[in-house]
C-alpha cells in the first residue's frame, strides 16, 4: 500500500534501535527524507548510513539529549534547517523504570518524568510552531499501553504514559484547526533490545525468574507472544500518513489486546 509519504520529511526521536529505528526505516522505505535523533552519535551515524543505504532515502542524524531542552530544540533546528520542512514528529525516546511505589526514589521519578514525559512535551513544542506556519503535519506520539492499562508494578512507566496521552488530547483539540494531527501508539510488550532488561525487571518485581516472567507475559496477551517493532511502525507510519487524515486525538493500543491481570492470576496458579 502506498502511504503518500513520498517528498515528506519525518523526526524521529529514540532511532537508533527498537521502536524509533523500525519506524524510522519504514517511513525512508515510504518515500520520506528522515531526520534520526538519539544520544549515542556513533551508533546513530550507524544506523543512518544503514537506512540510507537500503532505501534510498537521504537520512539525516541529529544526535541530542531529549532530556535537555537545548538539545531538542538544536535537534528540531537542523532538520528544519537542513530539509526546508518538517512534515512528522515521531517522539520515541525514553523509558521509565518499572517497580513498585515502595521502592522507586525520587531520582527514579523525576528522571522518569524529565525524559519519557517532559522530552515528548519537549519535542512538540518545538515542532509545532513550523507545522502551523506551514498548515499541516502528524504528530504520533510512541506511548505504551501502560498509560490505559496501569499496572501497579509498572507505576512510573504507567504515570508518564498517562500523562503522555493526556498531554497529546489536549494539543490536538488546540491544534487541529491548523491541520495538525497528533496521536499516540501504545504498544503493549515488544522484543527490542530493551525487552531483556524489561523481563529482568519484571521478574525481579514479581519474585519469580526471568524465564517464569516470560512465560506470564506471553500468557497475558491472548496472540500468545509479544509483538515485533515492526509491527509497531506500521501503525507508526500509518497515523502519520494522508490514509490517516480524519483520524486525530487517538490513542491507538498496540498490544494484541493484552490483560495484565492474568500475569498475577497465572502466577499464583504456578505457585500452587
Amino acid at each position: 500500500m502506498d502511504l503518500q509519504l513520498k517528498g515528506s520529511v519525518a523526526f524521529v526521536t529514540g532511532a537508533s534501535k527498537g521502536i524509533g529505528k523500525a519506524t524510522a526505516w519504514l517511513l525512508a522505505a515510504e518515500g520520506c527524507q528522515v531526520a534520526i535523533n538519539a544520544r549515542e552519535e556513533g551508533r546513530l551515524r550507524s544506523v543512518a548510513e544503514e537506512i540510507a543505504s537500503a532505501t534510498g532515502a537521504e537520512v539525516l542524524p541529529v544526535p541530542g539529549d531529549m532530556s535537555v531542552t537545548a538539545d531538542v530544540d538544536r535537534c528540531v533546528k537542523a532538520t528544519i534547517d537542513h530539509f526546508r520542512q518538517l512534515d512528522i514528529a515521531v517522539p520515541c525516546a525514553g523509558a521509565a523504570p518499572g517497580g513498585l511505589v515502595e521502592t522507586l526514589t525520587d531520582d527514579d521519578w523525576l528522571g522518569a518524568l524529565n525524559l519519557k514525559f517532559m522530552g515528548y512535551v519537549r519535542t512538540c513544542r518545538a515542532v509545532l510552531p513550523h507545522m502551523k506556519e506551514r498548515g499541516r503535519g502528524s504528530i504520533v506520539m510512541v506511548v505504551g499501553n501502560d498509560g490505559l492499562k496501569p499496572p501497579y508494578y509498572e507505576i512510573a512507566p504507567g504515570a508518564c504514559n498517562a500523562a503522555d496521552i493526556n498531554f497529546a488530547a489536549c494539543i490536538a483539540e488546540q491544534y487541529g484547526k491548523y491541520g495538525i494531527r497528533i496521536n499516540t501508539v501504545n504498544p503493549g510488550p515488544v522484543d527490542t533490545d530493551r525487552w531483556d532488561w524489561i523481563e529482568k525487571s519484571l521478574a525481579n518485581t514479581k519474585g519469580v525468574s526471568q524465564n517464569v516472567a516470560r512465560q506470564l507475559v506471553n500468557a497475558s496477551v491472548p496472540l500468545g507472544r509479544i509483538a515485533t517493532a515492526q509491527e509497531i511502525a506500521n501503525v507508526v507510519a500509518f497515523l502519520a500518513s494522508p490514509l490517516a487524515g480524519f483520524v486525530n486525538g487517538a490513542h491507538i493500543p498496540v498490544d494484541g489486546a493484552q490483560r495484565k491481570a492474568l500475569m498475577d492470576a497465572d502466577l499464583v496458579r504456578l505457585q500452587t
